[in-house]
């Protein structure tokens, strides 16, 4: 049985992915949130590393769609989220973590300004407002992200914390 708190949860999340606030979760909201990350970093979108987080979102949009979208319309409503999410990921977070890590990837590589495969705590911190996350709380996040201490957020300290923070298990 899911519980209410479980789905009042999910629904919290919905916004995050709704990046132009239309009230639903589209494939422009993947590539809207591309754009403003290759802004932010000022990388070309025809570079290796702009068309890698291109990619990564497409396939990211492919996979949420795959999971959420059951009327098939190339958008996902709060209630396809919110229902998709319970019914398909409350108990499978790698399957989330599968879907969402080559965009995750690419945003890290993109934050990535010495070429070490991680982001500094604060480049997180960037990615995280830029996705929409308010900064004392993008702030809080990509600190926490940084399991080991070393000021550095890796793919393997980052894929798993998404996963769980989108699933949120009960």
């Amino acid at each position: 049985m899911v519980s209410s708190e479980y789905e009042r949860r999910i629904a919290a999340r919905f916004a995050t992915f709704d990046q132009d606030g239309n009230g639903y979760i589209d494939r422009e909201d993947f590539s809207g949130a591309a754009k403003a990350l290759l802004a932010e970093f000022a990388v070309a979108a025809r570079s290796d590393k702009g068309q890698a987080l291109y990619a990564g979102a497409e396939a990211f949009w492919q996979g949420m769609a795959g999971i959420a979208d059951r009327d098939g319309d190339q958008r996902i409503t709060r209630d396809e989220f919110v229902n998709g999410a319970v019914k398909r990921l409350r108990d499978n977070p790698d399957r989330f973590a599968e879907i969402a890590r080559p965009f995750l990837h690419a945003a890290l590589d993109l934050a990535d300004t010495d070429g070490d495969r991680a982001a500094t705590v604060a480049d997180t911190a960037r990615v995280l407002r830029i996705l929409g996350v308010p900064r004392e709380a993008a702030e809080f996040a990509a600190a926490a992200l940084d399991t080991d201490g070393d000021g550095k957020v890796r793919e393997d300290e980052i894929v798993p914390a998404f996963a769980r923070y989108f699933t949120v298990p009960e």
